[in-house]
C-alpha cells in the first residue's frame, strides 16, 4: 500500500475537495493527522479513499451475492434436463442399489 501511496504523491493532483465541519469535528480530524504523523489534507484524503475503496468493495460484494443468488433459485426452479450421461449414471445406479 505504501507503493501506491507514493505513486499518488508523485501524481498531479489537479481536483478538489472541499468540506465543512463542525469546530468539534476539525479538532478530532487535526489529532488523528497529528498522531499519524501527517498533515490534515493527507490525512482527509487517505481516509476519505480508504472508505471509498470499502463502500464499493461492499457494494460489488453485494450485487455479486444478489446476482449469484438469482441465479441459484433460477437453477432450482428452472433446472435443465438430464443429459442422455446422467440417465444412464441413474439407471447404473438404479441396478446397483435394487431399484
Amino acid at each position: 500500500m505504501q507503493r501506491a501511496q507514493r505513486i499518488e504523491r508523485r501524481s498531479r493532483k489537479q481536483e478538489r475537495l472541499e468540506a465543512r465541519v463542525t469546530p468539534a469535528q476539525k479538532r478530532l480530524i487535526e489529532r488523528a493527522a497529528a498522531l499519524r504523523g501527517t498533515s490534515v489534507t493527507e490525512f482527509v484524503v487517505a481516509s476519505a479513499q480508504q472508505a471509498a475503496t470499502k463502500a464499493i468493495r461492499e457494494f460489488d460484494v453485494l450485487h455479486l451475492r444478489d446476482e449469484a443468488r438469482e441465479v441459484f433459485i433460477n437453477a432450482v426452479l428452472h433446472p435443465p434436463a438430464p443429459s442422455d450421461t446422467a440417465r444412464a449414471a441413474v439407471g447404473r445406479y438404479g441396478k446397483r442399489v435394487g431399484l
